[in-house]
């Protein structure tokens, strides 16, 4: 099923995220505590903002495990950046190949999913099918998370040039009752599992969705406060660094401390600029 990370924030080695918490994302690699299935081996990513640099993000993916990879382990402690998003695989959609390692980058905007869409196979084709040509050509791997960003950037784009947390909203609702009405034409009753996340580098939209409204979403937790730290492999989310702020958003909690808030279900999570973070119910059209 994945397992996921972004962060907003005062600039931070991204080292203190990955590796340094006893339960940082690359051990949930290996050991994940929060799904009955612990291992998430089939490949990793990155991505990352330089803002005095471009404003398009660096993406780096490879289909090693995240816990043996010595170049992921060598660059970790040399990335600073305000904004960086992670992910480890667990594949159920498309080979392990590079094209299929989250996150998927179109121009500034990175995504990355925790979920899956059962038996997607059967709506593929109709989840290609209205695609622009950019869009239906932009499409590199086999993935559901791959498509499905590809129809929320079409949705995205027909109807704005003005990327903000708002219109990216509107985007997912767009997508998600979509996916709702294909899954229902094609007899697909299983339910699909959608913690999805969106960023230019400037705000975070992130998801906690479930198309069964019986079943419950995936994890998602946010924490928000001054400043991040780790000591002796204990992640501790203070209010003590004047000026400085750090907002997380993540599948799975990197410590036992109180200071997460798990995401209502079938919500939104929303870090905005200014680093204010909110939370709004995801509504999909009848």
């Amino acid at each position: 099923m994945c397992r996921l990370m972004a962060y907003m924030g005062s600039p931070i080695i991204i080292d203190k995220l990955l590796y340094q918490p006893k339960n940082s994302l690359v051990n949930q690699s290996i050991n994940a505590k929060e799904l009955e299935e612990p291992l998430n081996g089939d490949g990793f990513g990155i991505g990352w903002y330089v803002a005095d640099a471009n404003y398009e993000p660096v993406t780096f993916v490879s289909i090693n495990p995240a816990w043996s990879n010595r170049n992921l382990r060598n660059l970790a402690p040399k990335i600073r950046t305000e904004c960086f998003i992670a992910h480890v695989r667990a594949a159920s959609v498309g080979e392990v190949s590079e094209s299929n390692c989250h996150p998927f980058q179109y121009k500034n905007l990175l995504m990355m999913h925790n979920g899956g869409v059962e038996n997607f196979s059967a709506i593929k084709r109709q989840i290609r099918e209205p695609l622009s040509n950019e869009f239906y050509n932009w499409i590199k791997g086999q993935t559901d998370s791959e498509h499905l960003f590809a129809l929320l950037l079409d949705y995205l784009f027909k109807h704005t040039m003005t990327i903000t947390p708002d219109t990216v909203i509107q985007a997912f609702e767009k997508t998600f009752s979509h996916l709702n009405e294909l899954m229902k034409y094609h007899g697909i009753h299983e339910a699909a599992y959608l913690n999805m996340v969106v960023t230019n580098g400037l705000f975070v939209v992130a998801t906690r969705y479930v198309t069964d409204p019986k079943e419950t979403p995936l994890t998602l937790y946010h924490s928000e406060a001054a400043h991040y730290a780790v000591e002796n492999g204990v992640g501790q989310i203070s209010s003590t660094s004047e000026g400085d702020k750090a907002i997380l958003v993540v599948s799975e909690k990197l410590s036992d401390e109180k200071d997460w808030n798990l995401v209502p279900a079938n919500h939104f999570v929303i870090v905005d600029h200014a680093l204010n973070v909110s939370t709004q119910p995801i509504k999909l059209s009848a």
